[in-house]
């Protein structure tokens, strides 16, 4: 099997069994190999990260690539780290769906030698570091904001996640809902979070229900990358495009025509093109013995004051999604 087979995507099921073929075919030289493993392969979030390891790899000259499983299941992701253990790859990447999940793999990937990243997980167990581009509060509150000022201050919301055990989605679910306790008394969340964000038909689904039961529901904030997606398809179908909000993060190339049409009210994102550029900079620096230091400026994070102690590197690079920036953001592959 020639290495070109390995810088391609990989999905998780036939094509495990192909990668335990490839045994140490990474060990033939002496480039830095880095394997990333995302929550879940095809869809244009991810799409955009794979397009950024791919280059970024290619300018630092290292081996990187991108594994993506066919559903948001946490049991795939543990397969395809111990798919890349037996791969014997340099450095493991991560964006987890479920960060205890991955804890005993992470720690059999570091018991034999090999870096582990982590993106979208603060505090993640058993890696070297983990990074993000928006600080979970920062991130969290900027959504409650601008749900609160659009809503007037009132009015019956809902919440998604991608996953109830995705630490991140809920630290931003958890410092939206307080922002907006404190600063909105008349709001009102609807039931508990709903994890089904990073599936756009039971996002879909689960908004068509919530909209049945809560006639006077006024917003949805969905907190992973396909929630928007599906909600706002929920809304268009019950022709309440302009009369229930709908934000979150989401791809701009899959959520303009939504916006443009009212539908898709808007939100805050981080270029995942320039997180899977971060997975390959940041991996190729560790296995080369580089420290991380408070102070230091790194490409695609720009000056870090990393946490030693919780192994965490965050910075706040919020970018805008409206009407006005859609399509420049689409145009940029996102």
């Amino acid at each position: 099997m020639t290495r070109l087979s390995f810088t391609r995507r990989v999905l998780i099921g036939a094509a495990v069994a192909t990668g335990l073929m490839a045994g140490t075919a990474f060990a033939q030289d002496d480039k830095t190999t880095i394997g990333v493993v995302v929550k879940i392969g095809g869809i244009p979030w991810f799409n955009a990260m794979e397009a950024g390891i791919k280059e970024r790899a290619e300018t630092l000259g290292v081996e990187a690539f991108m594994v993506g499983p066919t559903s948001s299941d946490p049991a795939l992701q543990v397969r395809a780290v111990e798919d890349l253990i037996a791969q014997g790859v340099d450095v493991i990447g991560v964006v987890p769906n479920d960060a205890a999940v991955l804890e005993p793999v992470l720690a059999r990937a570091k018991e034999q030698g090999i870096h582990v990243i982590s993106h979208e997980s603060p505090d993640q167990e058993n890696v070297d570091w983990n990074f993000e581009l928006a600080s979970a509060k920062g991130f969290g509150e900027a959504y409650g904001k601008q749900l609160g000022e659009m809503l007037g201050g009132k009015g019956k919301y809902a919440v998604f996640v991608g996953g109830l055990t995705v630490p991140l989605h809920n630290a931003w679910a958890d410092a939206a809902i307080a922002y907006i306790e404190e600063n909105y008394p008349d709001m009102e969340v609807v039931g508990d979070r709903y994890g089904v964000a990073e599936d756009v038909d039971a996002s879909r689904r689960t908004a068509l229900d919530l909209m049945r039961a809560h006639e006077d529901l006024k917003g949805f904030l969905a907190f992973g990358s396909q929630g928007p997606i599906g909600a706002a398809r929920a809304v268009e179908e019950r022709r309440k495009g302009g009369e229930i909000l709908v934000m979150g993060p989401f791809s701009p190339g899959q959520g303009r025509q939504l916006m443009h049409d009212g539908i898709l009210t808007g939100g805050y994102m981080w270029n995942p093109k320039q997180a899977g550029e971060v997975f390959v900079t940041l991996g190729n620096m560790i296995a080369n013995g580089e420290p991380i230091e408070s102070g230091m400026e790194i490409e695609g994070l720009g000056v870090v004051e990393p946490d030693a102690e919780n192994k965490d590197i965050i910075v706040d690079q919020l970018v805008e999604i409206n009407p006005d920036t859609v399509d420049d953001l689409a145009a940029l592959g996102l």
